[in-house]
């Protein structure tokens, strides 16, 4: 059998934080490193405040953005009052990727013990976008990337991957986004 060619997908990074920076985002800084290590592109790495409706707004920007087909968010996915990632992006999803969030605590389980109890890391299809929610910290972040989506983002990896679909995602009329 022949080896398929790697196809770069479009990626968002939205980092969520009241006190970073782009300048001091570290979190965001490893996906977008990642991201291009990968082969992807990077088409948009951007920082809002811990508020519901700033994250929304600015995932829903990507969404309809033609160059987008995954967007990646780090940060506000624990369980004190400002974490709202979660909530905030759960609306704008088609259907919900439950096992992203099982597998990151499964593998995180190994790193930090029980403690991964508090890390909401979830996933949804939003329409024809993927939007994967990480916390904040650098060590997840490197999981998530190197475990679970150096993998579902290539098109190359068996027996399936999310990349593979997104051509039949996308709904006729809709933005073209992966470069097939």
């Amino acid at each position: 059998m022949t080896e398929r060619p790697f196809v770069p997908v479009g990626i968002a990074v939205l980092a969520i934080s009241d006190t970073r920076t782009l300048a001091d985002d570290r979190s965001g800084a490893l996906i977008a490193e990642r991201v291009e290590t990968m082969g992807h592109i990077l088409v948009s790495r951007d920082i809002v405040t811990d508020d519901e409706e700033a994250i929304r707004e600015r995932v829903r920007a990507f969404m309809e953005h033609d160059a987008v087909d995954v967007v990646i968010t780090t940060g506000g996915t624990g369980v004190t009052y400002r974490d709202v990632t979660p909530e905030a992006v759960a609306p704008l999803g088609t259907k919900h990727i439950a096992g992203f969030g099982e597998l990151f605590r499964h593998l995180s389980f190994a790193e930090i013990g029980t403690s991964t109890l508090q890390s909401r890391a979830d996933a949804w299809l939003c329409d024809d976008t993927f939007v994967f929610v990480l916390p904040g910290s650098t060590g997840a972040c490197r999981l998530a990337m190197d475990q679970i989506l150096s993998q579902q983002l290539d098109v190359r990896h068996r027996p399936c991957n999310f990349v593979e679909l997104l051509p039949r995602i996308k709904r006729p009329g809709t933005k073209q986004g992966l470069a097939t």
